[in-house]
């Protein structure tokens, strides 16, 4: 636990799993607002001035914490990682450089109007502003994926001396897997504040069954993901089809594909065994991977054997994959048959009210386990056959990465555990703490 690689990895890693939970929740969830607030606006009825008034309590509250822990990884690409930058930092500070000026500033600007601004400026214009706010989070989303996409699959780069910069810009962007990276990530932002709106609604009918505006919300967020949710499957298969194309090793290690062989079994579980190169306790469907990734049952897939010591270690990327994908499956049904359970406004019995808010997270857990299978199966590479993990890392003690990692441990550990009990205090007080403003419309006016 001395090596610097593998602790500045881990500290890194960290702030990243730990950043990446709340800009998945605002970026749908700001688009969830805006519906909240077309809503009020065109009813006049107090339970969605409430309902809005308490999402956007709890939307800033996690846009805060983005924007700490996003400050925090910014500054580690300096202190972590001074060969990243000093190697390709001409596409990647332009990059990191459009998300602050075209989103950021945009977010941060009209945030405010839209939290303090509903009586002192046009209805119009409050709308306008909660809906640059949800553009700037999707627009944000577009450059710091644009970033990961290319490092995944990198195009448009030359070589400049010692540095890589742009030689085409548009290729740069619009590499060969951002499409599919960028509309898996804005799914599974969908899919995250989703089942936080339905799962959060259901905590606060446990206490208040007879809370309209709860079971509304409840109703909003399962209806949503019972639709965004078999998207997403079709989207991963496309993202897979695509990873196979150009990142093989990965695919490899997901399927836990040790030899290059004809008709590949799929491996719903087993413990890959780095040592033998072979999967223990397998229980595999025959042909299933040839026959899913190749559309062929007798189809050839390369093995992790044949890239030699350019593959990532197996086992995470392995289990992480199966978590991702066994919580999709788990969405589907839970999302479905809740929207069949509520129809025509039928009252949830408790049991799936327990069962949603025990999901209120999930969207969170299947996020971050593909996070892992997106950076650990990238590896020994940083930017894809361009540059190694290796050749980035700062000269730094072991000694020093291990006490800041702690601090980090620490820290976020705090932070995290506040953030929970302000988020479960909110949502158990429910909408109805949220009362209408002196001036906001009268019930039942439409507002003009």
């Amino acid at each position: 636990m001395d090596d610097p690689l593998l602790l500045a990895r881990a500290q890194f890693g960290l702030n990243i799993a730990f950043h990446i939970l709340f800009p998945t929740l605002t970026i749908a969830l700001a688009w969830m607002l805006l519906g909240f607030r077309i809503a009020y606006h065109r009813t006049g009825e107090a339970g969605w001035l409430q309902t809005y008034k308490l999402w956007t309590k709890i939307f800033a509250l996690t846009f805060a914490m983005g924007v700490v822990t996003g400050i925090v990884m910014s500054f580690q690409f300096g202190t972590n990682w001074p060969g990243y930058m000093n190697r390709v930092g001409a596409i990647a500070g332009p990059l990191l450089g459009y998300e602050i000026l075209t989103a950021f500033f945009l977010e941060a600007t009209f945030l405010g109007v839209m939290l303090f601004g509903m009586n002192r400026v046009p209805p119009w214009a409050h709308i306008g502003a909660t809906a640059l706010v949800a553009g700037g989070t999707s627009l944000s989303a577009f450059w710091i994926l644009a970033l990961n996409s290319w490092m995944q699959t990198p195009a448009g780069h030359v070589l400049d001396g010692n540095q890589w910069i742009a030689g085409d810009w548009i290729a740069v962007i619009f590499n060969p897997s951002f499409p599919y990276r960028f509309a898996h990530m804005l799914i599974a932002s969908g899919l995250t504040a989703s089942f936080v709106v339905a799962g959060l609604s259901a905590w606060r009918l446990l206490g208040a069954p007879a809370d309209a505006m709860a079971r509304r919300t409840m109703r909003v967020g399962v209806l949503a993901a019972a639709v965004l949710a078999p998207v997403q499957a079709v989207v991963g298969d496309f993202h897979g089809l695509n990873t196979l194309e150009h990142q093989p090793a990965k695919i490899a290690a997901m399927e836990a594909i040790w030899h290059t062989e004809k008709g590949v079994p799929l491996v719903l579980f087993a413990i890959p065994n780095e040592a033998t190169k072979t999967n223990d306790y397998a229980i595999e469907i025959p042909y299933g991977a040839s026959l899913i990734l190749r559309h062929d049952a007798n189809a050839e897939l390369r093995g992790l054997e044949s890239f030699g010591a350019d593959r990532p270690p197996v086992a995470p990327v392995f289990f992480a994959f199966r978590l991702m994908v066994g919580i999709g499956v788990l969405m589907i049904a839970t999302s479905w048959f809740t929207a069949w359970a509520t129809r025509r406004e039928a009252v949830a019995p408790r049991w799936l009210l327990w069962t949603l808010a025990a999901f209120t997270f999930s969207g969170w857990a299947a996020t971050v386990s593909g996070w892992i299978v997106t950076e650990i199966g990238r590896q020994p590479w940083l930017v894809q056959g361009v540059m190694r993990t290796s050749e980035a890392v700062g000269e730094i003690s072991g000694a020093q990465l291990g006490v800041s990692l702690t601090g980090y441990v620490l820290t976020y550990a705090a932070m995290f555990i506040a953030y929970m009990v302000v988020l479960t205090h909110l949502a158990g007080e429910g909408a109805e703490a949220a009362k209408p403003l002196p001036h906001a419309y009268p019930a039942g006016a439409a507002a003009d």
